[in-house]
């Protein structure tokens, strides 16, 4: 039987360790392993090349766990953005004297141990390593069995930097694929300080309902557009297609279009990009109508209540016909999983309103929810996108994965009373 606690007890003394690292040593780190990641394209294209042999290429997941030699280029192009952030480490949030003295100053620290749990996808292995160590966190990461030689080479790799910039291996540590692992890394009181599960709405969910420890949800994406009545059809034919098709097993990929019953003669010319790239539409009566000879037949389909509120991660989209702005949002509200939300519109008032009124991470007007990406909201790479509200919400970058602490400085003060 695997000896948990042992890999949990060093990484929490790793993560102690940890303080005694400069900054700059850590840019250096990660400066390096960026160079090293590319240096061994061909070895860890190799190792992911079993898990894709392992894997239909009809799953969801295919596209997520398939590395390529542009997407470890972007990899490495993270790693040098993290390096290039500013620490959060030690940054006064906030200071003050009280009246008998006493000096107080609240300033951010590491959260200490944080446990990654997430399914095929690789780059998290990277992303994890980077945002941790920038913020002074030892981690524990729990890959699926689906990405277990690739994020093992990921590791391969990072192993000798580590060593070579003076952090502890145990800072970084890859925890067994099996089961038993997540089981053990839930439940290690006094040992981890939060868990951040990464993956389906499944494994979110059993993390929340098992865990002992903290959890921080990343949770899946059902993402909605809305096209309004005054929605402009050039940007709308752009953005849908983006939020669709760039990437479709990714979270804030597009699930549902929800388009204003008086604009529904444009909706053939709106989806008429995703034709080219066979999206596979599951339309109600209304939109099923006005695309009725307009869309290839063998991709147009009826839509039934489980097409809504799916998170679908491949080449089929949902779409909605709604009588105005009120029922759009009622239909977010049901449906949505407070991911990314977008509205197409020129109505300066529908905006406003669907910006204030959605419950959601993201919020965008006349924009793809493509965006919804630690990098592209300038954080460097992310840990994850938060969809609850405490502590951490949207795309968790090095701020997210730190906490505070107050600095109390005096003269020999004492309370009375």
């Amino acid at each position: 039987m695997t000896d948990y606690t042992a890999y949990f007890a060093a990484t929490q003394q790793a993560s102690r360790a940890l303080a005694a690292v400069a900054p700059a040593t850590t840019d250096a780190l990660l400066r390096a392993l960026a160079d090293a990641t590319v240096a061994q394209t061909d070895f860890i294209l190799a190792e992911n090349a079993k898990d894709l042999a392992q894997m239909p290429a009809t799953d969801p997941r295919h596209d997520r766990l398939r590395l390529t030699p542009e997407r470890l280029q972007a990899i490495a192009q993270d790693l040098r953005n993290v390096a290039g952030l500013p620490s959060p480490l030690g940054a006064v949030l906030s200071e003050k004297t009280l009246p008998n003295g006493l000096h107080l100053s609240k300033v951010r620290v590491p959260l200490g141990v944080v446990g990654i749990i997430y399914e095929a996808r690789p780059n998290v292995t990277v992303d994890s390593l980077a945002l941790c160590l920038k913020t002074g966190n030892a981690c524990l990461l729990k890959g699926g069995s689906d990405a277990a030689a690739s994020n093992a080479a990921l590791l391969a790799v990072a192993g000798p930097v580590l060593a070579a910039h003076g952090v502890p291996p145990a800072a970084v540590t890859l925890l067994p694929a099996e089961r038993a692992a997540t089981e053990a890394l839930l439940g290690a009181v006094g040992y981890v300080d939060v868990v951040i599960p990464r993956g389906s709405q499944g494994l979110i969910d059993y993390v929340r309902q098992t865990a002992r420890v903290p959890v921080i949800e990343t949770g899946a994406g059902v993402v909605h557009t809305y096209f309004d009545q005054s929605g402009d059809l050039t940007n709308g034919r752009a953005i849908v297609a983006n939020a669709k098709t760039r990437r479709v097993s990714v979270c804030n990929a597009l699930d549902c279009l929800l388009m204003n019953e008086q604009r529904l003669s444009d909706l053939p010319a709106l989806v008429a990009p995703l034709a080219e790239a066979r999206v596979q539409l599951f339309a109600d009566g209304p939109a099923y109508a006005a695309l009725l000879g307009c869309y290839p037949h063998e991709l147009l389909h009826t839509a039934t209540a489980e097409h809504f509120g799916t998170e679908f991660l491949d080449y089929k989209l949902a779409i909605k016909s709604v009588p105005n702005l009120d029922a759009a949002l009622d239909h977010i509200a049901r449906h949505g999983s407070r991911h990314s939300e977008a509205i197409i519109s020129e109505n300066q008032i529908a905006i406003d309103t669907f910006l204030r009124v959605v419950d959601a991470a993201a919020v965008y007007a006349n924009a793809s929810t493509a965006f919804t990406d630690g990098a592209q909201f300038g954080l460097g790479a992310e840990i994850g996108i938060s969809t609850q509200k405490l502590h951490a919400r949207g795309p968790m970058g090095l701020e997210e994965l730190t906490s505070y602490k107050w600095l109390v400085r005096g003269q020999g003060q004492v309370r009375l009373g």
